[in-house]
């Protein structure tokens, strides 16, 4: 085996590669073009990638459970979840727990509604959640009229702003959220039976999973991440605002599938959500740097999101199809099967 057949091998089975080699190709190209891109200006792409990687860790949950399940009520999670911090927190440090409180209330109502929905009722994940979005998007123009001012925390505002040596603290916290996650994926009971759901719900149910407990899980998990992150960024931008939380929607759902996880379910990396988070931000900034206005920006973003999901379907596809045929061969050969007998 060769150098290079070697490196697809080990690239198959760590597909969050493929977004860092991204990250590090984009950087040299606009560190060249401009010159003017320093480590002090890759701190900052790294910040707001870190409102992405949180949000987005939640969607990978979400998608890995298979039967392309996504949560479109991330959006409107987030932005709700600012303003109710606003309401209860009131810019003071001592109401800094209530708010986190409520904001960790808010995604497990959020995530329970959506898993009702989808695993009791049977609705399907994408028109499920876009519906549970309408909800909240209404509850958020009734929270903005009863908003009192923007005020915000500033221990919160430290949290969301401040640096470490340097080194932003959301930073460290997206990066701590995805060894979490990566945790989770590989080393627990939960990170299998969620990785068997999505590959084949038949068979986990026949090795005695229960599917619909998995799925909700992971619908929680995505809200109350999405809840948590639009309480940082609430605290970040110090305030709060209608449709604060659209971009993150095609971003998320862009991140975690550029990342490397199958967009069919069965396969996750958290590593490559945050790679692919900090891609998703340059290529943001390219389009800034060049001076595309916002429109151009937002047709650019969707042919990527649409290029990425047609590539990552057409993978899953034919992953599907080299199981059937590993499934076919093997029953053909398998003591006891049927063979075809003469006329």
């Amino acid at each position: 085996m060769n150098a290079l057949s070697a490196f697809t091998f080990w690239a198959q089975r760590n597909r969050w590669i493929w977004a860092a080699i991204g990250v590090l190709l984009l950087w040299l190209v606009l560190s060249v073009v401009t010159n003017r891109f320093s480590l002090s200006s890759l701190s900052g792409i790294i910040l707001s990638a870190s409102f992405l990687t949180v949000v987005g860790i939640g969607q990978m949950f979400v998608v890995t459970t298979g039967r392309g399940n996504i949560d479109l009520s991330v959006a409107s999670v987030i932005t709700l979840s600012a303003f109710v911090a606003l309401l209860t927190i009131k810019g003071q440090d001592a109401n800094l727990a209530i708010g986190v409180a409520a904001a960790v209330l808010l995604g497990l109502a959020v995530g329970l509604l959506n898993s009702l929905l989808v695993v009791g009722l049977g609705i399907p994940a994408i028109i499920a959640t876009l519906a549970t979005g309408y909800v909240l998007a209404t509850a958020t123009l009734l929270s903005n009229k009863a908003i009192p001012g923007f005020a915000v925390s500033p221990a919160l505002k430290s949290l969301a702003t401040g640096r470490i040596s340097g080194v932003p603290i959301m930073a460290i916290i997206a990066i701590l959220g995805v060894m979490a996650a990566s945790f989770v994926l590989r080393y627990t009971v939960f990170g299998q039976v969620l990785s068997a759901v999505g590959q084949n719900r038949t068979a986990a149910r026949l090795a005695a999973i229960k599917n619909d407990r998995v799925i909700a899980a992971a619908f929680i998990i995505s809200s109350v991440l999405a809840s948590l992150d639009g309480l940082l960024l609430g605290a970040y931008i110090g305030g709060a605002f209608l449709e604060m939380g659209q971009p993150y929607l095609l971003q998320s759902i862009a991140a975690v599938v550029l990342g490397g996880t199958l967009i069919f379910g069965g396969s996750a990396t958290a590593l490559g959500t945050l790679f692919a988070s900090i891609l998703l931000i340059l290529i943001v900034t390219t389009m800034q740097v060049i001076g595309l206005p916002p429109g151009a920006q937002d047709i650019v973003q969707g042919i990527v999101v649409i290029f990425v999901l047609a590539l990552a379907g057409r993978q899953a596809l034919a992953r599907r199809a080299s199981v059937d045929v590993t499934d076919g061969a093997a029953a053909k050969t398998a003591p006891g099967a049927a063979t075809p007998q003469p006329k």
